[in-house]
């Protein structure tokens, strides 16, 4: 069986990224500590747009990674999200609405509890190979990697997207370790992608359930 059309994409965008030189490596920005703020403070600061938000997956039952022998096409073979995550997922999406933050485009791993906490948050999200977990194929890093810091270079205000994924896709584009359903807004300034700032949206009364 030849490669995927997916995975061919991907090597020739980290090909291309070479040829671009430094400014567009797949290193990540800085190693800094990430400015904590309020949900009130994000949505001020998200308010001009620009911004991806890279969202990890909420709150899983216990566990790393999946189980052995996982398939991404069923959802019963992996880790998926708890009774706590689902709520955690919801009372994101609703924290933003009610502040007037509007999302105009949700992109998602093809995981079901990255699914699941786009469609909870956000609505139906579009699956996008770049955000799969290369978890257990650290070998499709760099590309992917580079695949994500080119679409958010694109990302202009007012637009705002919403790109949910996983730790180590997270932590290999700007050298941060976020928590479970936690985001951070990054945006693409001087040549070079910088995470700004991080927040995490706590379930209300109406959600946990």
């Amino acid at each position: 069986m030849g490669p995927r059309p997916a995975s061919i994409v991907l090597l020739v965008l980290a090909a291309l990224l070479a040829l671009l030189g430094p400014g567009w490596g797949v290193a990540p920005a800085h190693a800094l500590p990430v400015l904590e703020v309020s949900v009130d403070e994000a949505a001020r600061r998200l308010a001009p747009g620009g911004y991806a938000l890279l969202i990890r997956h909420a709150t899983t039952d216990p566990g790393t990674g999946d189980p052995p022998g996982f398939t991404v096409d069923d959802c019963a073979t992996q880790r998926n999200l708890s009774a706590a995550g689902r709520s955690e997922a919801a009372a994101l999406g609703q924290a933003l609405r009610t502040r007037g933050v509007r999302i105009d485009e949700v992109r998602s791993s093809a995981w079901c509890r990255c699914l699941d906490t786009a469609r909870l948050a956000f609505g139906e999200p579009r699956p996008w190979p770049p955000l799969n977990s290369f978890f257990g194929e650290r070998s499709r890093a760099d590309a992917q990697t580079a695949a994500v810091r080119v679409e958010i270079a694109r990302i202009a205000p007012p637009r705002l997207v919403a790109m949910v994924t996983h730790q180590v896709n997270i932590s290999a584009l700007v050298d941060v370790f976020p928590a479970q359903g936690e985001v951070i807004a990054v945006r693409w300034r001087d040549g070079n992608l910088y995470p700004e700032f991080r927040f995490r949206v706590a379930p209300t009364a109406s959600t946990a359930r």
